[in-house]
């Protein structure tokens, strides 16, 4: 609503209204950086968690505000009951469930971004300028050919699903069916299409599953490979599980391998799927949420090896890029396929040779999203500022801290090293005398669920073989050494107060 003051109307807007207005607000932004620059300088000294106090609780039910109370009195609000209650990962002791640290560039490339605030469907504007030049960066650092198509996503399980949906194209495209004007119930004779299987280990992520759902392949159709002792997929049972499959009549579809399991951090064999996949004609998906970022390391990369010939790629920058969320990518080696699962031609958004939207909307032909926002700012920023090479130096630290705290672990004899350290995740327990079976279990959850609540440091957990485990997930840039040795004085100690009835 407006109202009209001597003959003039005078009209809203969410920008402040004059120069003064300006001025309060700049004085309330340089409050806010330097709050949360002050924030990240002391998160060393806070707790690394802080379970949300009744207080906060109620004050974060409050009835739908129809009149405002300003920006003041809402950033009060935000620094009172949201900014001391996150859920840690900011903190030098934080090992939990791989999220990165963020930095601060990172933080102000968000801002920036936000500022300019582009829709990056495409555009004939700069920032799209700087996705495609991102794109190009990140597919020379995983060894993908030049002319690979890319796309700057939310996270890693959006990535994955992407990437399945390119090969559920190409897989049925290549026996005749147009999944995208046919759906999966018949071919152009009528029969019905063939069942599409995927392929990935029991330590596969979670995202599996949902994408096959989503995409109307059904869960039944996602085989389960064993693993191996180091807990990688086990090519023979691979083998003979597509073979098994092709002779009752179903169509292999996709392979999906990991690079850095979530469990414990495995690398599958990738240089030997990426052979089977040949010689199969199956697509070669690689999940690489964190592992795939040893690539930027030259001590780490072999481990890595036969990432480069995965016909498609997702991985994070806010895991092993020590970004901010939201921020990662998908990689398809044929950009043509790549376009074809998603393309679509409207009226609306049609392509002009001159003004605003020359060149089209190349990045909305690549998902789902039409409105999309300049992730690619802060890896732009990171690696101009920072280069390759130093987050590369990141990586090979935190795969150095891991094997100090396995070391730590193994000499300890109060403690275990449940699975090899191969990586950057650490899972282990506390293994008092004469505790066995659950009761060991039982104990090690009590350890950290007091470690957590006590804000000293916080690991997660995982089951290996029926036994639980404390787990250190490390790709945390603001680690240090002293922080490991923290966590297995701590450990222990609780360790001992359990085990003594306190």
């Amino acid at each position: 609503m407006s109202d009209s003051i001597a003959g003039e109307v005078q009209e809203l807007t969410l920008d402040p209204a004059t120069a003064a207005g300006w001025d309060r607000f700049r004085r309330l932004a340089h409050r806010m950086v330097d709050d949360m620059l002050d924030h990240l300088a002391g998160v060393r000294e806070q707790p690394v968690w802080q379970q949300p106090p009744s207080e906060a609780r109620l004050a974060l039910q409050e009835p739908l505000p129809f009149k405002g109370v300003g920006e003041e009195a809402a950033y009060a609000a935000f620094t009172r009951w949201v900014k001391p209650y996150s859920n840690g990962n900011l903190h030098p002791r934080f090992w939990g469930w791989v999220q990165g640290n963020g930095t601060p560039l990172g933080m102000m490339a968000d801002m920036l971004a936000s500022g300019l605030n582009p829709h990056l469907a495409g555009f004939d504007q700069a920032p799209a300028l700087v996705e495609h030049e991102v794109l190009r960066w990140l597919s020379q650092l995983m060894g993908f050919p030049q002319d690979a198509s890319g796309l700057m996503v939310t996270g890693g399980s959006m990535a994955n699903l992407l990437g399945l949906a390119v090969a559920r194209h190409a897989t049925l495209q290549r026996v005749g069916i147009d999944v995208r004007e046919q759906g999966l119930q018949e071919s152009p004779s009528g029969a019905n299409a063939p069942r599409l299987l995927c392929y990935g280990s029991t330590e596969t992520h979670g995202w599996a599953r949902k994408a096959v759902e989503l995409l109307g392949l059904g869960h039944d159709s996602l085989r389960r490979i064993a693993v191996d002792p180091d807990y990688r997929m086990d090519l023979r049972e691979l083998r003979e599980i597509v073979a098994r499959d092709r002779a009752a009549g179903g169509l292999p579809c996709c392979v999906l391998a990991t690079a850095g399991t979530v469990n414990t951090g495995a690398i599958d064999d990738l240089l030997a799927i990426a052979g089977f996949c040949r010689e199969e004609e199956i697509w070669f998906h690689v999940d690489g949420a964190f592992g795939a970022m040893l690539r930027l390391s030259e001590q780490l990369q072999d481990r890595v090896r036969g990432i480069e010939l995965a016909d498609s790629l997702a991985f994070d920058l806010h895991k092993w890029g020590y970004l901010p969320f939201e921020c990662a990518c998908l990689l398809v080696r044929n950009p043509e396929l790549h376009r074809s699962t998603f393309a679509i031609t409207a009226s609306y958004l049609g392509e002009s040779n001159r003004g605003p939207i020359a060149g089209g909307l190349p990045f909305a032909d690549r998902g789902i999203d039409l409105t999309r926002g300049f992730k690619a700012l802060k890896v732009w920023l990171t690696l101009k500022a920072h280069g390759v090479r130093k987050v590369g130096e990141l990586i090979e630290q935190n795969v150095d801290q891991a094997q100090y705290l396995a070391n730590l672990v193994q000499a300890h004899p109060e403690l275990e090293l449940l699975a090899p350290a191969a990586l950057n995740v650490v899972c282990f327990r506390y293994v008092p005398r004469g505790v066995t079976g659950p009761n060991l279990n039982s104990l090690n959850q009590e350890i950290l669920l007091r470690l957590q609540e006590s804000g000293t440091a916080l690991p997660s957990a995982t089951v290996l073989q029926g036994r639980y485990a404390i787990r250190c997930a490390n790709v945390n840039h603001r680690s240090r050494r002293a922080d490991f040795d923290m966590l297995v004085d701590a450990v222990v100690t609780l360790g001992r107060k359990i085990s003594a009835g306190d």
